[in-house]
């Protein structure tokens, strides 16, 4: 029985594997990314802009060519590094302000806003069907399949789940924005409930924002506001990237179909569950703990080089060679979202008396940037997910509720790419070519070797 497992494995690996030379004999775009880098053009959205190349003129006057430059990241057209700044600059919490606006395209008015919190805070309690779909969930440690399995399961407790009336789109999308903190963190309590720990599910608070109330559905007390505010900033930055990111694609193409809103989020979770994706930030505390394990002086710029030459060699840490939270599909100079984040939280690493790690972190993003343009040619900077999870890290967040919090931060992203995919109305169906070199004619069976 083996035997055929592997014969079928070699098989697959000799047909489906294809050399560089045919790529581009067929001028194919793996992974729908130019030669330059860049990303092929599918569609249009007025959600979220990325940018991280920019396109100058050549010396020759022979026309343009794309060149690294400094990140930014739009929110329907406002800078959302700005909004999020100012936002803060205010002293409120700006999750729910960022939800209204990649829905609705526009930024609220205050009554607005406050009536989008009100809806919010309506629907972020779990009816008693709802809590039985995560207490009967079958015993699972991994918090992504029990999230992606818990909204699927939701569809039972619509009367009409498959409707892609926009209006009844755009009320399942906000009430499952609402939810999704919710579940995420009854999700984790019951999982440790069944390790042995008390259970603890308790109501959301109506006049909590969604990062405290998070944070208080998780540890049972209410979070100081400055680690709120910070959780906050991340779900602000981690809210939208784009229609072009794999999850938020996978959405816009599940939703082309004419699949209902569970299962098209349902796609995007199961997109983000994938470590090319979502796991980046856990891969970094990992690869953290090693380093902060081999390296005695974290201060010293000879012994962190020294260390990260042999993760490059994958003589160390993992083996695959790789220094996670370095680089990013688009942006090559600069995450503006981590430099955010990085102030924000030397603020709060000083107060917790963690400054040293932090000062660690950054010098491995230094070091390790420097080596990688020394070996590779390839200018990278630190991502958001080299500095988020030493957030979670500092507000006592377990390690395997990062994805899952990506997850139901970029809630509002993918809900606001599904509204506008159903509007736009177009099935998303790119083409293939073959990758065979003729035709083939049937072998009769008893004739086959």
């Amino acid at each position: 029985m083996e035997n055929i497992v592997k014969k079928i494995q070699d098989l697959a690996r000799y047909h489906n594997e294809v050399s560089p030379e045919l790529v581009k004999a067929k001028d194919i775009k793996l992974g729908l990314r130019n030669e330059d880098g860049t990303g092929v053009v599918v569609g249009i959205t007025s959600k979220g802009s990325v940018f991280g190349f920019k396109r100058v003129p050549r010396e020759d006057g022979s026309g343009t060519m794309v060149v690294p430059a400094p990140g930014r990241l739009l929110y329907c057209g406002y800078d959302a590094i700005e909004l999020a700044r100012c936002i803060q600059d205010e002293g409120r919490f700006g999750f729910e302000e960022v939800a209204y606006l990649l829905l609705a395209g526009e930024l609220p008015s205050k009554k607005d806003l406050d009536t989008f919190r009100s809806f919010l805070a309506k629907h972020r309690g779990l009816t008693k069907l709802e809590r039985g779909i995560i207490m009967q969930e079958a015993e699972n440690e991994n918090q992504m399949f029990a999230l992606h399995s818990v909204i699927s399961h939701l569809s039972r407790c619509d009367p009409n789940p498959v409707s892609t009336e926009i209006r009844d789109v755009t009320e399942t999308c906000i009430k499952l924005i609402a939810k999704a903190p919710t579940i995420v963190a009854y999700n984790y309590n019951v999982s440790r409930y069944r390790q042995g720990a008390a259970l603890r599910i308790i109501p959301p608070e109506p006049d909590l924002s969604t990062a405290e109330n998070f944070l208080y559905l998780l540890n049972g007390t209410r979070p100081e506001r400055k680690d709120a505010m910070l959780f906050d900033l991340s779900l602000m930055l981690h809210a939208e990237h784009g229609g072009g990111n794999n999850s938020t694609f996978t959405v816009r193409t599940v939703s082309s179909s004419g699949a209902n809103t569970y299962m098209a989020i349902c796609s995007g979770i199961a997109s983000l569950s994938g470590y090319l994706h979502g796991g980046a930030s856990e891969a970094v505390i990992r690869m953290m703990r090693d380093i902060k394990k081999n390296v005695k002086d974290w201060t010293s710029r000879r012994q962190v080089t020294s260390y990260l030459k042999k993760i490059l060699d994958g003589k160390a840490h993992d083996g695959t060679g790789k220094i996670y939270g370095l680089g990013h599909a688009v942006y090559t100079i600069s995450d503006p979202r981590a430099e955010i984040l990085l102030e924000k939280a030397e603020e709060l690493a000083a107060e917790k008396g963690m400054g040293d790690e932090l000062n660690l972190m950054k010098l491995v993003a230094t070091v390790g940037a420097e080596l990688i343009r020394e070996r590779k040619g390839q200018i990278v900077s630190p991502n958001v997910d080299f500095y988020s999870g030493f957030v979670y890290k500092m507000l006592r967040i377990p390690m395997e509720l990062y994805t899952p919090i990506f997850a139901m931060a970029r809630m509002a992203g993918w809900a606001a790419h599904r509204i506008e995919q159903i509007i736009q109305a177009k099935l998303i169906r790119p083409a293939y070519v073959s990758s065979l070199p003729k035709e083939y004619t049937y072998v009769p069976l008893d004739e086959r070797r």
